[in-house]
């Protein structure tokens, strides 16, 4: 029994190593000795249908449309397709006012709250042109954006481009001790190897493309994250799914703790739930992307269970050698260096490595609590922005 025991926490301490260490080395390594050769085109660009699905957005639409109508981009090849999700403040208003003003916009107002999936998929079908791009209305788009996206749709093997997704952070939110910029720096750098090799595990939300012709429509019946779920489709068709760091987006991140929580648990809830419909791409015959997908996002997902599991088993077997007598030691006072940075950002303290070790506990509380969400279908269908 005791032999067994052992050999479960070396392989559960395994899976952890190569989710957060070896898979970022070797799919580093493999991005450079198989990058896609693609065929770019900076001279012919086609034509655009930019897809906003807005809910309660009147702080920000205005200022979002406009900020695509800068872009540096053909406006003759530009079409603006809003869809406002049953807003019940002034959004509606400026939209129609915006689209009566801007002859690229095009305004669709829902009297049903149906949530973001139900939108996108009615925006997607008056859509006019071949090339879809998707964002959401507290994104900004670097002037570029468009034209760096667009360039490598040339290629037919091509099925969509991700955009760099940058997270902006003010001083308030260094005080309130959120690490969401410093994670996600850390996913750019697994996103640029991926896209490398035409199997990006998921798009960013805020910036990305596809070819109108790959596009599956989001379930309704069942709440899924839509962004993972129209770019996995891509890859799930045969087709390359890119990463362009050069096409660049902004939005400021959670404006607290409290509410990067439970975004992350309502992601978690639909993130478990879209994996049901891409069993295949866990055994492919593409063997790497199958790789990619349980060291990216399987494993991760599953990563509360796996602690939880290291933790007991290392109990049980805490007196076989002073080794596992250390890592229990080491275990205790990580989960301790998290309950105090989570303490200081109540009182605004950010202190650097414990706030860092704060924010991956409690990114991990909240998928635990997301997946039983999922379990217990808790997980709403209706989308609504994290207030930032």
């Amino acid at each position: 029994m005791q032999t067994f025991l052992t050999y479960t926490f070396f392989a559960l301490i395994l899976l952890v190593i190569n989710s957060y260490i070896l898979y970022p080395v070797f799919i580093y390594i493999l991005s450079i000795l198989f990058k896609k050769k693609i065929e770019i085109s900076n001279e012919s660009y086609p034509q655009v249908s930019i897809l906003i699905s807005a809910y309660n957005e009147e702080k920000v639409i205005e200022k979002r449309v406009q900020n695509i109508l800068n872009s540096n981009y053909d406006m003759d090849k530009i079409e603006i397709l809003v869809g406002s999700d049953c807003s019940n403040d002034r959004t509606n208003e400026i939209l129609k006012n915006l689209e009566n003003a801007i002859p690229q916009l095009r305004v669709f107002i829902f009297n049903a709250r149906r949530g973001k999936a139900g939108v996108l998929n009615d925006l997607v079908d008056y859509a006019r042109n071949e090339i879809l791009i998707f964002t959401d209305a507290n994104t900004e788009f670097h002037q570029d954006a468009i034209k760096k996206m667009v360039q490598y749709f040339n290629d037919k093997r091509v099925g969509g481009v991700s955009g760099r997704l940058e997270l902006v952070e003010t001083h308030e939110h260094i005080k309130e001790g959120v690490e969401e910029k410093r994670y996600w720096q850390y996913e750019t750098i697994l996103k640029k190897s991926e896209g490398k090799l035409g199997i990006l595990i998921g798009a960013n939300g805020g910036i990305f493309a596809i070819r109108k012709s790959l596009f599956v429509k989001v379930p309704l019946d069942k709440p899924v994250t839509d962004d993972f779920f129209i770019s996995l489709n891509v890859i799930k068709q045969g087709y390359w799914l890119i990463y362009e760091p050069e096409a660049v987006a902004f939005e400021y991140v959670a404006r607290d703790v409290k509410t990067e929580f439970r975004r992350k648990v309502r992601f978690a809830a639909t993130n478990f739930q879209t994996i049901s419909f891409f069993r295949d791409l866990l055994f492919n015959k593409n063997i790497i992307l199958s790789y990619a997908f349980w060291s990216h996002k399987i494993i991760r997902w599953f990563l509360p269970f796996i602690l939880i599991l290291l933790f007991i088993v290392n109990v049980l077997i805490f007196e076989q050698h002073l080794f596992f007598k250390y890592l229990l030691y080491l275990q205790v006072i990580v989960y301790g260096l998290g309950l105090i940075g989570y303490l200081f950002s109540k009182i605004k303290i950010r202190i650097g490595i414990i706030s860092l070790i704060s924010y991956f506990l409690i990114t991990n509380l909240a998928l635990l609590i997301g997946y039983f969400k999922f379990l217990r279908k808790k997980h709403s269908l209706i989308w609504q922005s994290t207030p930032r």
